[in-house]
């Protein structure tokens, strides 16, 4: 299994008895000492906790400006590539492995970012509970697990519940952009774009490497995709007004 993390697919609270499917495996992973130390000492500073409540992000960032969510973030190194470019813009990443955002959040600091907070918990649960309709202009998600054996696809984030509740997050004309290396993934994906009244597609672009589309820097699993010979599927999709 490809050893990415994505989210809970399963959009409306489960019902007593009923188990929550979800996209993601929780690995503890290797912690390094450096990481295990930034996740005590910086999470004051860059970290949101969870809790069933809608978060005040002007509060949180300290002003008011346009934002942009990750989903899924790993290491971070797009998150705080992406924040230190655009420094007029806050950016929130939500991911669950714990080494990653002791990664990100150390690189977060070297950079001296300030426009930059995560959260550590399921995405989908944050996305319900914690942020408001229309708080983005866009989201990011980056090669999601693509769960590939076929009993496992109801596993894959992008659903249809997802694309509801991605497009109630997104500001008026905000955008949602998507990549993945996994042929079959993208087959799945332009057939719920197809039919979803909610999004349009501004940008569909499939390459093998040597540019970088859609406002979109190279990631650690679109470098090791490319490697094993795989196409790139990227989408920049217009939330519908």
């Amino acid at each position: 299994m490809d050893p990415r993390f994505g989210y809970n697919s399963a959009m409306n609270r489960p019902q007593p008895g009923m188990r929550t499917i979800r996209s993601f495996v929780r690995r503890t992973g290797r912690m390094t000492p450096a990481q295990d130390r930034a996740l005590t000492r910086l999470w004051p500073q860059y970290g949101v906790d969870y809790s069933p409540q809608i978060l005040d992000l002007d509060e949180i960032f300290g002003r008011s400006a346009e934002r942009v969510l990750e989903i899924g973030f790993g290491n971070g190194e797009t998150l705080v590539r992406d924040a230190a470019g655009r420094p007029e813009l806050d950016f929130l990443g939500i991911e669950v492995h714990e080494p990653g955002i002791g990664h990100c959040l150390i690189n977060a600091e070297d950079a001296g970012l300030e426009n930059l907070r995560v959260i550590k918990h399921d995405a989908i649960e944050v996305l319900q509970h914690q942020v408001s309709d229309g708080a983005f202009t866009r989201i990011n998600l980056f090669f999601p697990d693509p769960w590939p054996k076929k009993r496992h696809h109801k596993r894959r984030i992008v659903q249809d519940s997802f694309l509801q509740l991605a497009a109630s997050k997104l500001a008026p004309s905000g955008s949602l952009h998507i990549a993945t290396d996994w042929e079959n993934y993208a087959e799945h994906i332009d057939e719920l774009i197809a039919g979803s009244p909610l999004f349009t597609v501004a940008e569909r672009h499939v390459h093998k490497g040597g540019f970088e589309t859609l406002e979109r820097q190279t990631t650690k699993f679109e470098r090791r995709g490319l490697r094993q010979g795989h196409s790139i599927w990227d989408w920049r999709l217009m939330r519908v007004s």
